[in-house]
Parts: C-alpha cells; sequence; structure tokens
C-alpha cells in the first residue's frame, strides 16, 4: 500500500483533563480508511440528516457498525437500522477496529469497545456547531475522532456551551480522544475553508468511534 506520508512521525498533545490529540497517528492507513469509507458509503450512503428543529445539517452523513446515529424530526436516537436503506449498518472494516484500538490504547483507554462509527463528509463551508455527545448509555467510555483530508479549525470548551473555547487545526491522519473529565465537553467544528487533498478531493472525512451500550 502506497503511504503518502512515510516520513511523518506521530505524537502526542494533550488538550485536556482525559483529552488529548494523536497527530498523525492515522497517515500510514490513511489510504486504506478512505477505501473503505467508500465501501461503506456503497452500501449505506452518505446523507444531510434533518435535526428535531427542522434544520438540514450542513455535514453528510453515514454510520457503520452494530448502530447507527440518526436524526429526524422526531429526535435523536442510535438505531440497528439505516433509515434509508432499510437494513442493518454495514460491520466496522478491519482498518476501522484496528485505528481504533491502538489509538485508544495510546491515549490510556486500553479497553474501548465502540459499536458506532458515525463517518461526517464535509464539503467547503460545512460546519458542525458546538454539541456534547451524550446520547450514549455508556459515558465512561471515550470517545475516538479521526481526521482525513481538508485540514480544520476544531473547537473544544468545557461543561457548559459558554465556556472558553480551545481552538486548534486538526489534519489529515490526526486522532483526537477525550473522555473521562473531558467526556461531555462541548466541541465542534468551524466551516470547512476551500482546498484539495489528494486522497479525499475537496472534502474532508472524520470518523467518531463512540460506546453506546453499557459492557461490563
Amino acid at each position: 500500500m502506497l503511504d503518502l506520508f512515510a516520513d511523518s512521525q506521530p505524537w502526542q498533545e494533550p488538550l485536556g483533563p482525559g483529552a488529548m490529540i494523536l497527530r498523525r497517528f492515522a497517515f500510514s492507513a490513511a489510504q486504506q480508511l478512505v477505501q473503505d469509507i467508500d465501501a461503506v458509503a456503497s452500501r449505506s450512503p452518505f446523507r444531510q440528516m434533518v435535526t428535531p428543529g427542522g434544520y438540514t445539517m450542513s455535514v453528510a452523513m453515514t454510520n457503520c457498525g452494530e448502530r447507527g446515529w440518526t436524526t429526524d424530526r422526531d429526535g435523536y436516537l442510535y438505531s440497528p437500522i439505516d433509515p434509508l436503506t432499510n437494513h442493518a449498518w454495514p460491520p466496522f472494516p478491519a482498518s476501522f477496529i484496528h485505528l481504533y484500538q491502538q489509538a485508544a490504547a495510546a491515549a490510556g483507554y486500553p479497553d474501548f469497545q465502540p459499536d458506532v462509527c458515525l463517518l461526517n463528509r464535509y464539503a467547503p463551508g460545512a460546519k458542525l456547531s458546538l454539541h456534547q455527545d451524550k446520547d450514549e448509555a455508556d459515558l465512561r467510555a471515550p470517545i475516538v475522532s479521526v481526521s482525513l483530508g481538508l485540514p480544520a479549525i476544531f473547537q473544544f470548551g468545557g461543561l457548559r456551551r459558554n465556556d472558553p473555547l480551545i481552538r486548534v487545526l486538526l489534519e489529515h491522519g490526526d486522532v483526537v480522544v477525550w473522555g473521562e473529565e473531558s467526556r461531555l465537553f462541548y466541541h465542534g467544528i468551524q466551516p470547512l475553508k476551500a482546498g484539495f487533498h489528494p486522497l479525499t478531493g475537496d472534502c474532508r472525512y472524520n470518523l467518531t468511534f463512540r460506546q453506546v451500550d453499557k459492557k461490563e
């Protein structure tokens, strides 16, 4: 497999209590990850979901794993069935499993067992407003978030929406992991700037691994 970033070495960057950025951690796996994103989307296509308030999200989304995160005018939920295809979501590709296991362990969460991967596709101008990931039954588990393609500004705050924000540039191959005290911190992505990346073209992909069900 061709590695476009063979000379890039990963390093860790603290972000908050229980949170860190694993810079360039996914570089060596990036080409396979993008191929597997395409494979997942061929079965469960990307779509722009509508929030309970009637807002059409600018980010296109799909899922893989035992369940998928969805939203409509009735609310947010994790469903084992893709409402667009009426079939089960695709399973985790092997490259996804290897990545989340390695990233979670590197960040100090070796027992992480996600059952959902939310795939986000950002076109220029797309954004993700400040929010908490709080729809999961088990908030002891961390979030593992992988950036591929165009760079984006990640906002990371606190337990209240109006807490001060840290703004950091996430580039291709960066992985953010947060849990423990930071698990319910507000976070988001500022509008994506136009550009071109050799693996993803004019877009950015984000893989967000979550553990929904409680595991002993």
